[in-house]
């Protein structure tokens, strides 16, 4: 997708607040959006994700801040769409359970607790302390929220951050300190 030189006065008012000029951009773009999205899109998620990316546009447009960037980040919210309605849709499981179970099949006991010591020595603290109250001394959400001063959606933030990094590191190899 290429905005042309014509609708680029266009695209400097949108981002300047004109609601008209918004409205324009977004009719202009929409045909391209939607031509990606059907190519890369399951076919009963296209309008969805055409729909989703406009509204991103439009509500996140203001914050752009190289205006030459306009026509690669509105194909990258379509291409964020196209992903996450197609997991959605297909109920996808980023990890194979089959590459889980032929790794644990790969390791004795002892050597399952060298990984996991090994995998959570790779997490950063902030990470390690929230799945360390979560999965070992099995504290509750609010009382992990209530112990480090953060909020609950905190907490499930990283305790979702550090389990994805502690999976990455035992099944996808090293190292996913981040």
């Amino acid at each position: 997708m290429s905005l042309a030189a014509e609708h680029l006065p266009l695209l400097a008012a949108a981002h300047g607040g004109d609601p008209r000029a918004l409205e324009q951009l977004l009719r202009v773009t929409r045909p391209d959006i939607r031509r990606y999205a059907q190519r890369h899109c399951l076919i009963s998620d296209v309008d969805d994700a055409v729909q989703e990316a406009l509204l991103i546009v439009s509500r996140k447009l203001p914050q752009l801040r190289v205006l030459a960037a306009f026509s690669g980040w509105a194909i990258r919210l379509v291409q964020r769409e196209c992903r996450r309605l197609g997991r959605v849709a297909l109920r996808y499981d980023p990890y194979d359970e089959e590459q889980l179970a032929q790794w644990l099949v790969a390791h004795d006991e002892a050597g399952l607790r060298r990984e996991l010591v090994a995998a959570l020595e790779s997490l950063p603290a902030h990470y390690r302390e929230v799945m360390l109250l979560r999965d070992v001394e099995e504290l509750t959400i609010e009382e992990i929220a209530h112990r480090t001063g953060l909020t609950r959606p905190n907490v499930k933030s990283r305790l979702h951050r550090a389990r994805a990094l502690a999976r990455e590191y035992l099944l996808g190899g090293r190292p996913a300190a981040a």
